[in-house]
């Protein structure tokens, strides 16, 4: 069976043209949540020890979530606890 080539005219250009911008704005949108929904580090493979190392403390860690939570790391941490992802607070 033959298939008789389709004119594309401005409307249907257009229409399909306004189609795949939305579908990509769709899914543009996506990305900042598939970032967010990535799991957290196991305490073990960020040597996490529920005691300071010097004067790096989980409570003065960007990271550190009060009371008791940490943005990467898995698990409840201790303010005193300390992690190789330390990062201090400005």
């Amino acid at each position: 069976m033959a298939t008789e080539p389709q004119d594309l005219t401005r409307r249907v250009f257009f229409g399909r043209l306004t189609t795949y911008a939305v579908g990509a704005a769709i899914i543009g949108g996506l990305g900042p949540n598939v970032a967010a929904a990535q799991a957290k580090m196991a305490q073990s493979a960020v040597a996490y020890q529920d005691k300071p190392k010097g004067t790096q403390r989980c409570d003065t860690c960007n990271l550190f979530q009060p009371p008791s939570a940490c943005k990467v790391v898995d698990g409840a941490v201790s303010p005193q606890g300390w992690c190789s992802l330390f990062s201090a607070k400005t």
